[in-house]
């Protein structure tokens, strides 16, 4: 049988097994790559994810329906994962915007990269700037938005995300740059 959104949430609130796998089983898979671009290995985002949906199906009872169910899953896990990476940002050293350059180089393509390279570079930065860059880039927060949400001040949050453009460029040069001198082999 599968329900409507509304039939869904009235079912899980009522604790209903069968709703409940059936929402999992309609938005894990959506939400799997969202809880893998805040974390850095593939048992983190399993655990980020897990932690979500039960948080989902403890609070669905509350859901006001002001947006979407897959809207409202997505900012749980957001939060479940800016929750479980929180206390590592403190362990990285965040730099000060004023200590970067302002790198211009030429433009750099991406269409030679699959989503899962460039999912793998987004998760080889640092924490701090993973984050960040996730926040910023991906998901449209603002950097004074950021900043309240993890306690940082504006300026962190910039120099962080600023951090992460210029490693990411670095990153992308590089495969290019190996990308074409292979080409120059043959």
């Amino acid at each position: 049988m599968t329900f409507s959104d509304e039939d869904l949430i009235d079912a899980c609130s009522k604790g209903k097994r069968k709703a409940q796998e059936e929402l999992y089983a309609r938005y894990s898979s959506k939400m799997y790559p969202i809880a893998l671009r805040y974390s850095k290995m593939q048992q983190e985002a399993e655990d980020i994810l897990q932690e979500a949906f039960i948080k989902v199906f403890k609070n669905i009872k509350d859901f006001r329906k002001d947006s979407s169910l897959g809207y409202w899953i997505k900012r749980i896990v957001i939060n479940t994962a800016l929750n479980h990476q929180r206390s590592k940002l403190y362990l990285y050293p965040m730099v000060d915007i004023s200590d970067l350059r302002n790198h211009t180089g030429p433009e750099l393509t991406l269409s030679n990269f699959s989503y899962k390279e460039l999912l793998a570079m987004i998760r080889r930065l640092p924490t701090g700037c993973q984050v960040i860059f996730n926040l910023y880039a991906i998901e449209g927060y603002k950097h004074h938005e950021i900043a309240d949400q993890l306690n940082i001040s504006e300026g962190t949050s910039k120099s962080q995300y600023a951090r992460a453009k210029s490693l990411l460029k670095e990153w992308i040069s590089e495969n290019n740059n190996m990308d074409y001198d292979r080409a120059g082999e043959f």
